[in-house]
């Protein structure tokens, strides 16, 4: 729980919408996101912060899906809500390549990664296996790619070398699913391309601030007005604070009270709760 529970219980009444992340918050899959369940409380509280007339966000690190794949099957396992509400690195990623007039992008990657970007009108291109002939891009994004080959490897640092700027769309080491820690490609990917090119590695997803930013443009919310969910120490948390929204963590996924022990109190959550059923009674009794 909080420190100090009285502006909590403010901060909780002002907020104006919710962003979650997904994996170990709101449900639990395999390592490939699928056969995913809800988390105890995880579709009440949807539907209770909907019935607050809260817009919400589920933002995931993960790019196995499209969001709207991944709406489809969050409503298919009992969640209320619309495929506007789902958000991946691949929509932030889009915002950030439009606004620095990237229009190529070479993708390391599948769907999930490659389908929101098309939409959002930019050119996608795949590694062919002949790294001379990929041509001049912009940006190379790496994503969920557990079929990284050497050829993708080359084509990569080829376009590197040819001026385009490297992004990830995450930079976590692992991610929560319900047999234990699974380990994410895109830190791993971007780590190989910089190591052999030099170039800084830019992050897209969480804990960037292109995410948060991404999400409360969706939300047409002040970032500062947003109370933000998750179970990684290494993301919400930070994410939140470097927003000025409030930060929410969970214990049902990565990380436990002692992950954040350790840190100055302007790194801890504001609020420390052990699921989301927990959350929403917190919430219920803060706004009653």
């Amino acid at each position: 729980m909080a420190d100090d529970p009285v502006p909590l219980v403010n901060r909780l009444r002002a907020a104006r919408g919710f962003v979650f992340d997904l994996d170990g918050t709101l449900v639990l899959g395999d390592r490939n996101n699928q056969g995913l369940t809800p988390l105890p409380g995880a579709v009440d509280l949807l539907r209770w912060v909907a019935g607050q007339g809260l817009p919400f966000a589920v933002f995931t690190n993960g790019t196995t899906k499209t969001p709207q794949q991944l709406a489809r099957t969050l409503r298919s396992i009992g969640f209320a809500l619309p495929d506007d509400a789902v958000l991946t690195p691949a929509s932030s990623a889009a915002t950030v390549f439009a606004r620095r007039g990237h229009r190529r992008v070479l993708v390391l990657g599948g769907d999930g990664v490659t389908e929101p970007l098309r939409t959002a009108g930019l050119d996608v291109t795949l590694p062919d296996g002949r790294p001379a002939e990929v041509g001049a891009v912009d940006a190379v994004l790496a994503g969920w790619y557990p079929g990284f080959t050497l050829p993708a490897l080359e084509a990569a640092c080829h376009a590197v070398w040819s001026g385009a700027r490297l992004y990830s769309c995450s930079q976590s080491l692992f991610f929560a699913t319900a047999g234990g820690r699974g380990i994410g490609t895109s830190r791993a990917i971007s780590a190989m391309i910089s190591s052999l090119t030099g170039a800084r590695t830019q992050l897209v997803g969480k804990p960037s601030r292109a995410a948060l930013s991404t999400a409360a443009r969706r939300l047409r919310v002040p970032a500062s007005s947003l109370v933000v969910v998750g179970d990684d120490p290494e993301l919400e948390v930070p994410m939140a604070h470097r927003g000025r929204a409030l930060a929410v963590a969970v214990s049902s996924g990565l990380g436990g009270p002692e992950s954040y022990r350790h840190l100055p109190p302007e790194r801890r959550p504001h609020l420390h709760v052990s699921g989301v059923d927990e959350l929403l009674s917190v919430c219920r009794t803060a706004v009653a």
